[in-house]
């Protein structure tokens, strides 16, 4: 994507060597990376102005979205999205060079909940009753485990992390299946475009919508109506639970088209006539790591 003319500060979820580490190199390249321990901290950081910018993840093609990020721009800041990331996901079997691990002396396995469960088949037929442990990333368990040569363990992770924390790779490519792609967001708090070389040419927009109060039979089909006689193409759907009480929600939508055009005004001036609270996190380019 090229290098940036000027001085960045990002957060990206750590630590070194995840795969948002790697995200945010391709998007960053030569600027100064910065790794927090969570989602919410890496958020934070850009609004309360540690930061200019912080790559998190949003949705991985095998175990769907991230929670914890879409719940956190909802409910908690008020930023936008400067650009998205496609990286391909791979994960390895890893462990300590002095450890010789199998099916007999394995004591754990460490990594993200979402690796753990990319990787769900492998471990069920190989490893079928050893305990798994969570960690807040892929990089943090392969750390764990390159901080203790004296435990039989291993982490699941990418090949920079085995590389970065001297690990060896037992068994390359364990995940269940071979197209595994994770997006991830840039966000910033000005309303801006990231325009650089490589991206996608159709631009996109992700709106949060929430429905009228008065629950009215027919509404979720009024919204989509709004988007459907024009002819915006609608390229992801989802809902999140409001935290107000059972059955309330609001909507997740993205949009294949820039929310400054006409039809998208006028798309999001209806939905508002409607009863529906918008909230948008900008429009955005796609870029692909390969």
């Amino acid at each position: 994507m090229g290098k940036q003319t000027f001085e960045s500060r990002v957060a990206y979820l750590g630590p070194e060597a995840s795969f948002t580490h790697l995200a945010a190199g391709e998007a960053f390249a030569g600027e100064w990376l910065m790794p927090y321990t969570t989602i919410p901290e890496c958020i934070e950081a850009v609004s309360n102005g540690e930061v200019e910018f912080a790559v998190v993840p949003l949705e991985n093609a095998l175990e769907g979205s991230v929670p914890l990020t879409l719940d956190y721009l909802f409910h908690d800041v008020e930023l936008h999205v400067c650009a998205e990331i496609l990286s391909p996901i791979e994960q390895h079997f890893m462990v300590h060079p002095e450890q010789v691990v199998n099916k007999e002396n394995i004591e754990m396995v460490l990594s993200h909940p979402h690796a753990l469960a990319q990787c769900h088949k492998y471990l069920y037929y190989r490893f079928r009753g050893v305990p798994l442990e969570q960690t807040t990333s892929t990089a943090a368990a392969a750390k764990y485990v390159s901080e203790h040569p004296e435990l039989t363990i291993a982490a699941i992770g990418n090949d920079f992390s085995a590389k970065k924390y001297g690990l060896t790779i037992v068994e390359a490519n364990i995940h269940d299946f071979h197209f595994n792609h994770t997006r991830f967001f840039v966000l910033q708090k000005a309303n801006l475009k990231l325009d650089k070389k490589g991206h996608d040419e159709t631009p996109k927009t992700t709106l949060m919508i929430t429905l009228p109060v008065d629950d009215r039979s027919g509404a979720l089909h009024q919204v989509l109506s709004v988007f459907a006689w024009r002819q915006l193409n609608l390229s992801k759907i989802e809902s999140r639970p409001l935290k107000t009480g059972l059955g309330h929600y609001f909507f997740i939508m993205d949009v294949q088209e820039d929310e400054q055009t006409p039809m998208m005004l006028g798309a999001i001036e209806e939905l508002r006539a409607l009863g529906c609270a918008v909230k948008s996190l900008g429009t955005y380019f796609t870029y692909k790591k390969e």
